[in-house]
């Protein structure tokens, strides 16, 4: 059934208008907006206000137009009183209560925070990482997970970073390889894989780990 409902979703996709303005609505729930999308070989490109995303079409549930009325001109908006900013969740906070969630050291998850975003929800990559965990779509989708969300953001990327640690068996260094470069560098070189951003970006993290906790990330190998 699975490989029919994937045809699906591409037929679908293929009798959709290609223009400007799209919601792409992923199988999470989560909707991106794309300014336009494209199709090459099974993946869909998004380009979106603010970078190309690229995402497997199995992740898609559906695209449609996007037919909202346009934005108030600027005389509207000067005549109509703003609302009042909603409080933003504190993502120290969140970063806090995910550490405690998962059986983490929070200043661990702190380090992490800190060297991808430095704590900031609004943060795209060039890549496409999104938020303060800097998530990519796919893997935000995989985990149920809004990644624009700041608290499903954080707690999606707590677990990412559980889930790594429980692979290699509490190994810090490749946990950490791995939640930069992918499971898959770490299986090629059998550890932190040769590349000067994975290398650069371990050390960081471990650098704040270790001026924020005291000691040494356990299991360093």
């Amino acid at each position: 059934m699975r490989p029919l409902f994937l045809l699906a979703v591409s037929l679908l996709l293929a009798t959709l208008p290609l223009a400007a303005g799209e919601i792409v609505i992923l199988k999470t729930g989560a909707e991106v907006f794309a300014e336009r999308t494209e199709r090459e070989n099974g993946i869909l490109r998004l380009h979106t206000a603010t970078g190309v995303i690229e995402l497997p079409e199995a992740l898609v549930e559906r695209a449609i137009r996007d037919d909202r009325p346009p934005a108030p001109t600027a005389a509207t908006v000067a005549l109509t009183p703003a609302p009042a900013p909603a409080a933003s969740p504190d993502p120290k906070a969140l970063i806090e209560a995910a550490a405690d969630r998962y059986g983490l050291p929070s200043a661990l998850l702190h380090s992490v925070a800190r060297t991808e975003s430095d704590y900031s929800p609004p943060a795209v990559s060039h890549k496409g990482a999104i938020g303060v965990m800097q998530l990519m779509p796919a893997t935000a989708a995989q985990l149920n997970a809004d990644p624009r969300d700041p608290a499903q953001n954080i707690d999606a990327g707590a677990r990412h970073l559980r889930d790594l640690l429980l692979q290699y068996n509490g190994s810090t260094f490749k946990a950490l390889a791995a939640y930069n470069a992918g499971a898959g560098a770490v299986q090629k070189y059998g550890g932190i894989p040769p590349y000067s951003e994975t290398r650069n970006y371990v050390e960081r993290v471990v650098s704040n780990y270790y001026r924020l906790s005291g000691e040494p990330p356990a299991k360093l190998d």
